[in-house]
């Protein structure tokens, strides 16, 4: 596990996987599964549907900023530049 990504895992909701970090969020009637990648150093978003086994990428700007804000945070404290959330890939 690299250096980043553990540091996302001690995160709360954070879980680490080799070269990623994922955590979970649920918002209004929206669940997303949020990813962070250390080797290309970027963030992905998924938007889960309501089975809970289907989740689609989706573009940032239709993430709720709040969730947005909470992602930079967390990568902020795990010592990840959180200008990366915003990173186009």
């Amino acid at each position: 596990m690299g250096e980043k990504v553990a540091a996302l895992a001690d995160q709360d909701g954070w879980r680490g996987e080799e070269y990623a970090a994922r955590v979970h969020y649920e918002g209004a009637d929206d669940y997303y599964s949020i990813e962070y990648y250390e080797p290309s150093d970027c963030v992905l978003y998924w938007k889960v549907k309501g089975d809970g086994e289907t989740a689609v990428p989706v573009g940032r700007e239709t993430v709720p900023e709040p969730l947005r804000e909470r992602i930079r945070l967390d990568l902020e404290e795990a010592g990840v530049d959180p200008a990366v959330e915003s990173r186009s890939l």
